[in-house]
C-alpha cells in the first residue's frame, strides 16, 4: 500500500492487526481500569463518558454495557454519555459555544471520585480536552482513549489509552476492543456469574 492510500480490504485488516497486538501492552492497565470502575460504580459513583462522531457512539456502547450489561445479569451501574441528553447539549452549545456542551455536563453532573472518560481519536478536540480540564477541576478521574501520543488529551489525563495507529477508523476499531475488556475486567472484579443450564437470568 503506498504512503497516504486509504487502507482497504487485506490492507485495513493488516493495520488493524498491527494495532491489537500493540493493544496487548496495555492489558494490565485495562485491568487495572476495571478493578477501579468497579469499586466506584458498587460505591455510589458513576461513570461520565464523551466523545464526538464514532467516539461519542463508543462512548455510548460503553454507558449501555454497564446500564444494561456485558453478557452476564448483574446489578445496572450509573453510566452517562453526556452527548445523549440532545436538549441540554443544543442549549449549552446555543448559549456557551460548542467548546463548553462537555464541560458544562460535567460540571452538572461529575462528582469528586467519579471517573470521567475522554474519547477522542486525535487527542485534540476541544469540547473534550475543554471537559477533561473541567473533570480535573471537579475532583473526578480522567482516563483518556486516543490515538498516538503526544496529544493534548493523553497529557492531562490520570492515565491514558492510546492506539498505535495512524487512521481514525482503526483508532475506533482499537478502542472498541478495549471498552469490551474494560467491561470484562469490570464484570470479573463483580464476580459476575454465568447462569447454569435451565436457570434464568434475574
Amino acid at each position: 500500500m503506498r504512503d497516504g492510500e486509504l487502507p482497504t480490504g487485506r490492507a485495513h485488516l493488516a493495520a488493524l492487526f498491527e494495532a491489537l497486538g500493540s493493544l496487548e501492552d496495555d492489558l494490565e492497565k485495562i485491568e487495572g481500569w476495571g478493578v477501579h470502575l468497579a469499586r466506584v460504580l458498587t460505591g455510589g459513583g458513576r461513570l461520565l463518558a464523551a466523545g464526538n462522531g464514532g467516539s461519542a457512539a463508543l462512548a455510548e456502547h460503553l454507558c449501555g454495557e454497564l446500564s444494561g450489561r456485558y453478557r452476564d445479569d448483574r446489578r445496572p451501574l450509573s453510566a452517562l454519555a453526556l452527548h445523549s441528553d440532545g436538549a441540554s447539549l443544543t442549549a449549552i452549545a446555543n448559549d456557551y459555544g460548542p467548546r463548553a456542551v462537555f464541560s458544562r455536563l460535567v460540571a452538572a453532573h461529575g462528582r469528586p471520585g467519579d471517573v470521567f472518560l475522554a474519547i477522542s481519536t486525535s487527542g485534540e478536540s476541544p469540547n473534550v480536552l475543554s471537559a477533561a480540564q473541567e473533570a480535573l477541576r471537579q475532583g473526578l478521574t480522567v482516563w483518556a482513549m486516543t490515538g498516538r501520543r503526544p496529544n493534548p488529551l493523553a497529557g492531562q489525563a490520570h492515565d491514558a489509552l492510546c492506539a498505535d495507529a495512524g487512521e481514525t477508523a482503526t483508532i475506533q476499531e482499537v478502542h472498541q476492543v478495549a471498552v469490551h475488556m474494560l467491561c470484562a475486567a469490570l464484570d470479573c472484579r463483580l464476580g459476575v456469574s454465568v447462569p447454569q443450564r435451565g436457570e434464568v437470568a434475574r
